[in-house]
């Protein structure tokens, strides 16, 4: 029920737009580049962490190598990887544990090839979760890292 829900919510807010970015989504109202829209399409963009890790597990490999070949195909294309946290623990701890986490994306993408310059990371900490809820099931959700392609400025 609450993926349905989360779904409907984002089906709403992204309402005459074809697609938007996740960064799009905290206060940003322009639609999404056609390289984003085609990442978003084409490799999954998020992966999730144990409580209190950054450590990159086997599934995340698997869904990291999905934006590994999407990169190597869009050699001029860069990327920010974005740090999330659950609610627990304060709010400087989870900055920190949000920058470990975009940077282990960060280092597993570099360890594939993929240029250290085209990787940015920002941490958010528990500041924008992704669910709302105090339980195992919203926490393990808002435990992740989300790769986003980088709007050109």
């Amino acid at each position: 029920m609450k993926k349905l829900l989360s779904l409907f919510v984002a089906v709403v807010a992204l309402a005459g737009c074809s697609s938007m970015s996740e960064s799009s989504l905290f206060g940003g109202s322009e639609c999404a580049s056609a390289e984003a829209r085609d990442f978003m399409e084409n490799a999954e963009d998020r992966v999730f962490f144990a409580f209190d890790s950054s450590a990159i597990t086997p599934d995340s490999a698997e869904i990291l190598n999905t934006q590994v070949k999407w990169l190597d195909s869009h050699e001029n294309v860069d990327v920010i990887v974005q740090g999330y946290c659950d609610e627990r623990g304060t709010r400087e701890y989870n900055l920190a544990l949000g920058e470990r986490r975009a940077n282990a994306v960060k280092q597993y993408l570099i360890s594939q090839g993929i240029a250290a310059d085209r990787i940015s990371t920002i941490s958010y900490g528990k500041e924008r979760p992704a669910v709302l809820g105090s339980n195992e099931a919203a926490w393990a959700q808002n435990r992740r890292a989300v790769t986003v392609v980088k709007v050109a400025e």
